[in-house]
């Protein structure tokens, strides 16, 4: 233990209607450390009773409270408090986010003032003459048409635990801009941060029941997503849990946005400067210990270089230092929780069955038995088919594939079920670009890996649909409306 350790604190009530309410149930939920494993916090889990009072009280605040009515400026002013509330906390959020799931406290610290830049750029975005709610058009004949952009409705926001405040504030600050209610549902793993964003919200005076906040399981959180009253599901996860969400959905034709699965490739060129790549993949290919959905974890390499790569990357790779995600000098913390360890040492022994190499990693980093730590993996001789090259893996496990021209680059890229992230390598920007052009993903990055709040992000394929942040994240929250002058 150090200073910089987090102290968790478990929360005894749920945010419904404006006020903080008592369970009306007795489960209860567990929070494990993945540095130790043992159980360091427990708290009530919602009962189906409590998201009926959440969804009636979110249904209520849109149909007859002053929220959606407000004008864009209004808004706005509420959304800017959230986020001076926010910043005020960046150190507990970011302490929260590394005692929960073994992030590196030096990462979280740089990532959670994100949380303040999606409020403000959503606040500012609808304060401003760039985006308008409304727009005027004519018909061939002559008439006026008005082309309106109206909150979706009650919105249940159901959020993981790799990430959590982040992928819940997308949701959230552009949910609120559009002027929709929310119920959250946050990870059972990872409550703490949706408590913050919950405390921040109440301490700016948003009206009851605009945000209410139901931690629970996945039975529970099925009601939600099957409950009449939801107009739509904002869902970030796995994608199996995604095509659930998607078909229930489908039922009563609920609007519902999935940022799901990724298997993202990282193209090197063979004009490439492999030294200046370095950086990037070291940053992105296993990022929070490989449990993020946008990792660069298949990394593509000319045939004629594929050696000068794999010894240079598993050089470095080498010298990540595994250690206590709260010490500032540890560079990769343990997995989550005792099942994402179980899963990885799985695909492990499947990339080894279908004739994968380790290069290095595979397994327990030495003398770190307790908790779930798991050492960073190189596979080398992978080939596309491989179960390791097609699923993912969700851990710090990286496959270095080999091709033999750029049309051979882009087959061996696509040929995966997931579209959500990449990056592409070259001293020629453009060749780059005509490539990325060729690439089946939300999103691309040339010559580094970008993720930034106020650009869209999203997936295509299996990674799911509709864009988060950017503009397109408001309009993923808002119907259009064509009025008619006769």
């Amino acid at each position: 233990m150090n200073d910089q350790t987090p102290i968790l604190r478990a929360p005894s009530k749920f945010f419904i209607g404006g006020k903080w309410v008592e369970p009306k149930g007795s489960s209860r939920l567990e929070v494990i450390s993945p540095v130790t494993g043992e159980k360091v916090m427990d708290y009530p889990e919602a009962s189906v009773a409590d998201v009926e009072d959440a969804v009636a009280a979110a249904r209520d605040a849109f149909d007859n409270g002053p929220w959606p009515r407000m004008s864009p400026k209004e808004r706005a002013g509420y959304l800017r408090k959230v986020a001076d509330n926010i910043e005020a906390r960046l150190e507990e959020i970011s302490q929260s986010w590394t005692g929960q799931m073994g992030a590196p406290i030096t990462l979280t610290k740089v990532l959670a003032p994100q949380n303040v830049t999606l409020f403000r750029y959503y606040a500012d975005l609808i304060d401003s003459n760039s985006y308008s709610f409304t727009e005027e058009r004519e018909r061939a004949n002559g008439g006026r048409v008005v082309i309106a952009k109206e909150p979706v409705g009650v919105c249940a926001a159901i959020t993981p635990w790799n990430a959590p405040m982040v992928l819940l504030t997308y949701k959230i600050a552009a949910g609120l801009a559009a002027g929709c209610t929310f119920v959250s549902k946050p990870s059972p793993e990872t409550p703490l941060e949706a408590y913050v964003l919950a405390e921040c919200i109440e301490a700016a005076g948003l009206p009851a029941g605009v945000f209410n906040l139901v931690p629970a399981g996945r039975e529970v959180g099925d009601h939600l997503v099957r409950h009449k009253d939801i107009d739509k599901v904002a869902f970030t996860g796995s994608t199996a849990a995604g095509k659930h969400i998607a078909a229930v959905c489908a039922e009563r034709l609920a609007r519902v946005s999935l940022e799901l699965g990724g298997k993202s490739a990282a193209i090197l060129l063979d004009d490439a400067d492999f030294e200046a790549a370095l950086p990037s993949l070291m940053m992105y290919t296993m990022p929070i210990t490989g449990q993020v959905c946008f990792s660069l974890t298949r990394i593509l390499v000319p045939e004629s270089r594929a050696q000068e790569f794999t010894d240079l990357f598993v050089g470095a790779v080498k010298g990540i230092k595994v250690g206590d995600p709260a010490d500032p000098a540890t560079q990769m913390g343990p997995l989550a929780m005792g099942r994402q360890k179980e899963r990885v040492e799985g695909y492990i022994k499947a990339g080894l069955a279908e004739g994968a190499k380790i290069a290095t990693g595979g397994g327990t980093p030495e003398g770190m038995e307790t908790g779930f730590y798991f050492e960073p993996t190189v596979f080398t001789g992978v080939t596309p088919d491989m179960t390791i090259a097609k699923e993912e893996i969700f851990g710090p496990v990286v496959s270095i594939i080999t091709y033999k021209d750029d049309a051979d680059a882009i087959a061996k890229a696509n040929a995966t079920d997931y579209g959500l992230n990449g990056a592409i390598f070259s001293a020629d920007s453009e060749r780059a670009y005509r490539m990325a052009r060729q690439v089946k993903s939300g999103g691309l990055t040339i010559n580094g890996n970008i993720i930034d709040p106020t650009m869209p992000f999203g997936g295509v394929k299996q990674s799911g649909y509709g864009r988060e942040g950017g503009i397109e994240g408001l309009d993923n929250y808002l119907e259009g409306k064509t009025i008619h002058f006769a």
